[in-house]
């Protein structure tokens, strides 16, 4: 999606700076309906100005997509002999110089401004090598079709959790008690199970529920929405001061044992 043609889609002129802000209208709201229906969006536009940047990061961010930046860092002696073979781009020498020095003075804090990754190409030929593939985000579970299992609020019952799951058919490999290996665990029919939070507190075996919740996970047979307790224990895992009640005393306890 490019800022010239929107440009001249609302004023038949693409360089009708004028029209600049309802081209960025349209730019935009496009780009919307397209990040809406998880299309791949690619925004051609100067983008020198963090302003500017941060208003892409945003719509970006809206529909949860990662934004990518693709910077193209080229010699502006070059992006001046390019305009001057377009028509009706009669610009100044010092235009490409200016925009090449405020996109440099941006460079380093791509990433500070929430750009997941940035690719910098210097020089034509970089950007005719450039391959984009697209990868899912590790949310998007799309081609896992079941059948599941759906287990909820373990609280640290392992005993429990490990009854359940032979009763649902999956094999436990052996492990040993008070270790940091993971354990793992699988179904001979490929069952998935879902763990949906609420793996810690309460219970007598917490570190062996989390083992076992992270085991399957990274077996690939199962996968885990963070509850609540979940959520308090990695804050205090982080060294963030929460208040130790509703069986979080027992996880911390177990930890500082291990």
């Amino acid at each position: 999606m490019s800022s010239d043609t929107c440009r001249a889609l609302v004023s038949d002129d693409e360089t009708d700076l004028a029209a600049t802000g309802d081209a960025f209208d349209l730019l935009n709201y496009t780009a919307s309906i397209r990040l809406k229906r998880r299309l791949m969006t690619v925004i051609d536009a100067t983008s020198v100005k963090r302003e500017d940047r941060a208003k892409l990061v945003q719509l970006a961010r809206k529909y949860h997509a990662l934004p990518v930046a693709l910077v193209l860092d080229i010699d502006p002696r070059i992006c001046h002999e390019r305009n001057q073979a377009r028509p009706n781009r009669d610009f100044g020498e010092h235009v490409p110089r200016n925009h090449s020095k405020a996109l440099r003075r941006g460079l380093r804090g791509l990433q500070k401004e929430g750009f997941r990754q940035v690719q910098i190409m210097k020089s034509p030929q970089e950007v005719d090598a450039l391959e984009v593939s697209r990868e899912p985000l590790w949310t998007d579970n799309r081609t896992d079709h079941g059948p599941f299992d759906i287990i909820g609020d373990i609280h640290g019952c392992f005993d429990e959790l490990a009854e359940l799951l032979g009763k649902l058919g999956y094999k436990i490999d052996p492990f040993e008690i008070g270790s940091e290996e993971l354990i793992r665990a699988r179904h001979p029919e490929g069952r998935t199970a879902f763990f949906v939070g609420d793996i810690t507190d309460r219970g007598p075996r917490n570190l062996d529920a989390l083992r076992l919740v992270m085991g399957m996970y990274d077996e690939g047979s199962g996968r885990c929405v963070i509850g609540n307790h979940d959520f308090k224990l990695n804050k205090w895992l982080k060294g963030r001061t929460v208040t130790q009640t509703h069986g979080l005393d027992l996880t911390v306890a177990e930890l500082d044992k291990a």
